[in-house]
């Protein structure tokens, strides 16, 4: 099966409660590769890449998140699939 991959905006409560470590705990338990990172305007950004199921299975975690987070909006962006993404990981705000 071919990938998939979408680059993620996720809006609420996101920042300081643990939202980017917890994502890269399920995205590895799923398999899916890319990376997550706050934004300077309170969001967290991610690409997400993979098997369809997993990255779909992903993005329902996503409108979760841990326990203190409170999302209120996820925009998805369809993108090219990066062959040099090997694992998931967080990345530096930008």
């Amino acid at each position: 099966m071919r990938p998939i991959a979408w680059q993620l905006t996720i809006r609420g409560r996101v920042q300081g409660v643990g939202y980017r470590e917890a994502m890269v705990g399920a995205a590895i338990a799923l398999g899916v590769t890319g990376w997550v990172r706050n934004r300077g305007d309170g969001a967290v950004e991610a690409l997400v890449q993979g098997d369809a199921d997993a990255v779909e299975r992903l993005l329902c975690w996503c409108r979760l998140g841990p326990a203190a987070a409170r999302v209120t909006a996820i925009a998805t962006v369809a993108v090219d699939v990066d062959p040099e993404l090997d694992a998931f990981r967080r990345r530096a705000t930008e």
